[in-house]
């Protein structure tokens, strides 16, 4: 027998004892489950979201540090190399629909991305992992902010935390209800893309709409400015290659018979390498002034970076392959997408595997909707997954 394969079944048998543990944790997790989608809290306001599930964690965590303003790094374990699972705190800006006993009692507010089944799913891991002897040591990343910016995510891949815990991989995993129910997406190398926002703003003259011989109209421009911006990847980006520039917003203007002085949009970029990340950041300033200036007016634009490419360590995604067809869960196609998550920059930082697993999400289902609400089986697979990436970080580390 190989080295790799004595490692392999030596993983699988710790992966037997940890599913008996983890089907114990089950119900309680769904319970949570209810818990924490009753009550949301949105980004950098996660607090009382954290104090909940460290109040699951009493008696389980032995160390905890907070991170991020709102968030907490807790260690399940002792001393040594241990392997980071992340779950992420914050709810969305959504107005529930879905009608469910437990829905979010908060109004405008969601945990319409799924957020709560992975909470829950990491402490039915962290507790499974406590109550079996001969485990690697799991700290549980309890993240703030991964809807908008800062990223929390950054915060806690920049702390000395995760040099201070001895952190060798790191390990998420999110529902995607592109998937079928069962399967979850391992996939090696890209997965997300880099995200950025821009917001340009066209500055004219303005006047009485009567008289636009007398105005550099900034309405004009900016119409033109958003038609020559679609240009950008097809014309500019190597057709083997991958970008996405969306204009998102438009606004300007307070009376129909005025031409005012400026006119804005905003958007996203998106890109799967840095090479075109800055070829696009480039062009987008350059055409939008160059268009503008042909209307005699001028644009400025201001870009926010934001997440990195998502990349998944090979080994780490080939090996929580395997274990995760132990467990009855079909490995799925390799899933890339231009989505992204803050996740990228802790997968920077040490070697980590974003997986995704499929959900019936309900009617209608897609992320960030107010009808989006993956069934309480969600809660069981999201923890499988969990903890054949843990199996595998811990096997490999």
């Amino acid at each position: 027998m190989t080295a790799t394969a004595a490692s392999v079944e030596g993983g699988t048998t710790l992966l037997a004892s940890l599913r008996s543990a983890l089907e114990r944790e089950l119900p309680a997790a769904v319970g949570l489950r209810h818990r924490l989608h009753a009550a949301p809290d949105l980004s950098g306001a996660e607090g009382p979201t954290r104090d909940l599930l460290l109040a699951e964690l009493a008696g389980v965590a032995g160390t905890v540090d907070p991170v991020g303003g709102t968030g907490a790094l807790a260690r399940v374990g002792g001393p040594g190399p241990a392997v980071g699972v992340r779950g992420e705190l914050d709810a969305l800006a959504v107005t529930e629909e879905t009608g469910v006993p437990w829905a979010s009692n908060r109004p405008g507010r969601m945990h319409a991305c799924g957020h709560d089944v992975h909470l829950a799913a990491l402490v039915a891991l962290c507790r499974a992992v406590h109550a079996t002897p001969g485990t690697v040591p799991l700290v549980a990343m309890l993240q703030p902010r991964e809807e908008t910016y800062p990223s929390g995510a950054r915060d806690i891949a920049e702390s000395p935390l995760l040099r201070d815990h001895e952190i060798t991989s790191i390990v998420g995993a999110h529902v995607q209800p592109t998937l079928a129910r069962g399967q979850v997406a391992a996939t090696p190398g890209t997965v997300n893309a880099a995200a950025d926002e821009f917001h340009l703003v066209v500055r004219g003259r303005g006047g009485h709409a009567a008289y636009p011989h007398l105005t550099s109209d900034p309405v004009l421009a900016l119409a033109h400015v958003v038609v020559a911006l679609q240009h950008v990847v097809s014309r500019d980006v190597d057709p083997t290659s991958s970008a996405v520039l969306g204009v998102s917003t438009l606004s300007a203007g307070s009376a129909p018979n005025v031409v005012p002085d400026e006119a804005r949009a905003s958007g996203t970029l998106r890109s799967m390498r840095p090479s075109i990340r800055d070829q696009v950041h480039t062009r987008l300033g350059e055409v939008a002034d160059l268009v503008a200036r042909a209307h005699n007016c001028r644009a400025t634009v201001e870009i926010t970076r934001g997440e990195p490419v998502l990349d998944n360590d090979h080994a780490l995604a080939t090996r929580a392959g395997t274990f995760l067809t132990a467990l009855g869960l079909t490995v799925s196609r390799p899933l890339t997408s231009f989505g992204a998550d803050d996740f990228s920059y802790l997968a920077e930082a040490l070697p980590g595997l974003m997986m995704f697993v499929g959900v019936d999400g309900g009617p209608q289902a897609r992320l960030h909707s107010g009808r989006f609400l993956p069934g309480d089986e969600a809660v069981r697979d999201v923890a499988l997954a969990m903890l054949a990436g843990y199996v595998a970080a811990a096997d490999l580390g």
